[in-house]
């Protein structure tokens, strides 16, 4: 986990990638094979004692004694290296030389994939830390070590520390690589609102390949957005960023799938989301939220054909989503029982009736129950100045 070359994932979010695949029940046996052996051959380069005897406990791997002995050896061997350059900085130099032992032994606990001692370690060379950036590039590797477990709360307690960091100062390079890494916690936990802002934020800026590449950033920054932001945002910020348009193209369905919502071409979108599935549904952070989302884009897009109209037929609905009166009866059913749309449903004369709340009406409702919120507050409190 050094530091990346330009434009490369960090070595062991690909890992962790092929490691989902290899869990995940889509991905037929040939590829797994293949995922197997890489996965082997990327535990072995690194020396990844306790993430192999993880995976051959799990039956991914076969166990090699010889290889595990090998491997715990040479990381001994690692270890006193590095614990011998700790002391003689100690003894013979000056603090940044030890603050660099300290940091040099911080990576290689990172980079053989134990954890606790990674995070120990990381917090030993934060002590012997003063300048504010080299503090943010710690949180960084430890964001990256979060991001390779999927331990949520060891993401949000860094993100928070890294936003305290920055009170004391920091530059904008730094602060915008946060803006991504936040904006992934926040989709891997189903933020799409923040998260949409914080990637659209950080479009022009971009420069964490460590975490995935600039298209795969495209591709969750339109995920996000179309489910989160409103029509003319989507306009503006999504479909004429100069940006996006530049890569859109190299995300097989991408463009179909934003282009057709905009344009309302509901057929294209439904065959362009349909390519697009297969995508959410193999990728380690979107996948947990399959189900999710689709529900949010179908409502998104069941919303925006009905403002068009008062009342509908129901044969032209299914005619311009090229499916069938039966399923749009279906989908509609559940959405309007769910509070997603707001209209109904004439079974008998086969028409949509959209019943959309009136927003000042609506904000009227809203002024006189906070009113009625207030004046209960007022009354309990008076109660206790009397007494």
């Amino acid at each position: 986990m050094e530091s990346q070359e330009e434009g490369k994932q960090q070595a062991h979010l690909t890992l962790a990638n092929k490691l989902f695949l290899l869990s995940h029940p889509d991905v037929d046996d040939i590829e797994k094979v293949r995922l197997r052996d890489e996965v082997l051959d990327a535990v072995k380069s690194d020396d990844m004692a306790s993430l192999y005897e993880l995976l051959v406990a799990g039956s991914v791997l076969e166990m090699d004694t010889a290889l595990l002995d090998s491997m715990r050896g040479r990381i001994a061997d690692e270890m006193k290296k590095l614990d011998e350059k700790i002391a003689d900085a100690e003894e013979n130099l000056g603090e940044s030389e030890v603050r660099e032992g300290h940091l040099a032994k911080s990576l290689h606990y990172i980079q053989i994939g134990d954890k606790e001692k990674a995070l120990d370690q990381l917090k030993i060379t934060e002590g012997k830390t003063v300048a504010v950036g080299q503090k943010m590039d710690l949180v960084f590797y430890t964001l990256q070590l979060g991001f390779f477990y999927l331990d949520f709360d060891l993401i949000s307690k860094s993100i928070d520390k890294a936003k305290n960091l920055f009170e004391e100062g920091g530059d904008w390079e730094r602060k915008n690589r946060l803006k991504v890494y936040e904006g992934l916690y926040c989709m891997s936990t189903r933020n799409f609102k923040r998260a949409a802002n914080l990637f659209l934020d950080s479009i022009s800026t971009f420069t964490t390949y460590e975490l995935f590449p600039y298209d795969t950033f495209i591709f969750y920054t339109v995920l996000a957005s179309i489910i989160s932001l409103d029509r003319v945002s989507v306009k503006k910020k999504v479909v004429d960023a100069p940006e996006i348009l530049a890569v859109i193209g190299k995300v097989p369905y991408l463009s179909e799938f934003l282009n057709s919502l905009y344009n309302c071409q509901y057929n294209s979108f439904f065959s362009a989301f349909s390519g697009l599935t297969e995508q959410i549904k193999l990728d380690r952070y979107l996948h947990p939220h399959f189900r999710y989302y689709m529900r949010e884009i179908r409502a998104v897009v069941y919303s925006q054909f009905l403002e068009s109209y008062k009342s509908v037929k129901m044969e032209a609905m299914a005619t311009a989503f090229g499916v069938t009166v039966d399923f749009i009866d279906q989908e509609l059913s559940r959405f309007i029982a769910a509070g997603k749309l707001h209209c109904k449903i004439d079974k008998v004369a086969g028409v949509l009736e959209t019943n959309r709340p009136d927003a000042k009406n609506a904000l009227y409702q809203a002024t006189i129950k906070q009113g009625d919120f207030l004046l209960n507050r007022i009354q309990k409190l008076s109660r206790v100045i009397d007494l």
